[in-house]
């Protein structure tokens, strides 16, 4: 088990050294492993999610490199903030079918430029894990 300072250790180091600009915390009422906040531009993670995630997933790779993985995915967020410039007010105001599509087209493309990031020898790991990711989001 990953403790918050083993986790805030892995996101300190990689986000240095990529030279990003991205704040970091631990909050235990967030619902999901890591979070990407454009907003605030911080990435919150909670060490209970994360360590649940790691154990659905089953790939093999250090519980550390798991970590390495879900944070690129969240770094992809905030390349794909950065490159494109989102109508956010689609999330708040848009219809359904507008909120879906726009959804999507974010998670993809954070999935593609985290890839763009990783280290070679994750990348395979990487694309298990988007791909087990898919699977528990349907529920299979």
């Amino acid at each position: 088990m990953l403790y918050i300072w083993d986790i805030e250790d892995i996101v300190k180091k990689t986000l240095q050294e990529h030279n990003l600009n991205i704040n970091y915390e631990f909050n235990n009422e967030l619902a999901t492993p890591m979070n990407y906040n454009v907003t605030s531009n911080t990435i919150k993670f909670n060490y209970l999610e994360v360590n649940g995630y790691i154990n659905k997933i089953k790939v093999k790779e250090t519980e550390e490199n798991l970590v390495r993985i879900i944070l690129y995915r969240e770094i992809g967020y905030y390349v794909t903030f950065k490159k494109n410039k989102h109508d956010l007010r689609t999330l708040i105001y848009g219809g359904e079918d507008e909120k879906a599509e726009l959804q999507a087209v974010i998670e993809k493309n954070a999935w593609e430029y985290g890839r763009t990031l990783l280290p070679e020898h994750l990348v395979e790991s990487y694309d298990k894990v988007r791909e087990l990711d898919g699977m528990l989001i349907k529920g299979l």
